[in-house]
């Protein structure tokens, strides 16, 4: 597994150095936009607006919007520094708390921790004491240049770091619109609501849940792979030259060229009495 984190973690005086490894995957099926006519992939260019012109990677600057068309402009020495700031702080477990009182809209993205460097002693101490506890911990992290508020928990026989929103990262509920206000229920409609519910019931065993249009699709390529109906993108064709220098540039190379092959002039012999 690829590590994608790599530090400490601390409760109390105990410090744990751990890699994290994500322990989901998207498996969405990425589809390519291509050319109807060609079939050439098309690639997306960054343009500025106001030049109208195409601009690199090192003539992009950070910035935030605070008002409609005014920044504020954020140097990459700054926001390294902030960044390093945060890096050099252990991740320390902040409080333990019972799982069953933070809601899922909370859950973000989950990571196996694995012990690193001599800690698996006080990674077994960690896991043994959120077991016996019931308990999980609550941490703070940075993350690709984001501060993560966190859960560590026991997954399976390891520990497991989860990512979780910031209490304002989450949009309050009040806020959604046409919610309609609560109708009077009929007692025998809620009974046979309940019912179904109750026949509806079960153990959760996810291995039985599958993603069936991402089946159907790959299904689906790999029959019109088998059965050649593939396209092949045509060879990139050089641009002819169009702009006014360059055409210039190249009359006056050429004539350049020309002066050059041109013998001199043979000078006339003087004439002897």
């Amino acid at each position: 597994m690829h590590t994608v984190w790599k530090g400490s973690i601390s409760f109390g005086l105990v410090n744990i150095p751990v890699k994290l490894h994500a322990a989901t995957e998207n498996k969405d099926i990425k589809l390519r936009q291509l050319h109807k006519e060609c079939h050439t992939p098309i690639n997306y260019q960054k343009v500025c607006e106001g030049c109208k012109k195409e601009v690199q990677s090192e003539d992009i600057v950070k910035a935030y919007e605070y008002s409609k068309n005014k920044f504020v402009v954020l140097d990459d020495e700054e926001l390294e520094k902030l960044k390093k700031e945060n890096d050099d702080k252990a991740v320390e477990i902040i409080d333990f708390v019972k799982l069953e009182e933070i809601d899922p809209i909370y859950f973000e993205r989950s990571y196996y921790m694995a012990p690193d460097g001599g800690g698996a002693k006080a990674y077994s101490l960690l896991k043994k004491a959120l077991t016996e506890s019931g308990k999980i911990g609550v941490a703070k992290i940075m993350i690709r240049s984001k501060e993560q508020l966190a859960v560590v928990r026991v997954y399976e026989e390891i520990l497991i770091m989860e990512t979780i929103h910031f209490p304002d990262e989450v949009r309050n509920a009040k806020d959604v619109p046409n919610i309609p206000s609560e109708p009077a229920i009929v007692q025998k409609e809620l009974d046979t609501a309940l019912l179904l519910v109750e026949q509806l019931t079960t153990k959760f065993e996810p291995e039985k849940y599958t993603d069936d249009y991402r089946t159907a699709l790959m299904e689906l390529i790999e029959e019109k792979k088998n059965g050649n109906k593939t396209v092949t993108a045509s060879e990139k064709q050089a641009a002819a030259p169009s702009n006014v220098t360059d055409l210039m540039s190249a009359l006056q190379a050429s004539l350049d060229k020309t002066k050059k092959k041109k013998p001199a002039p043979r000078k006339k012999a003087a004439k002897t009495s």
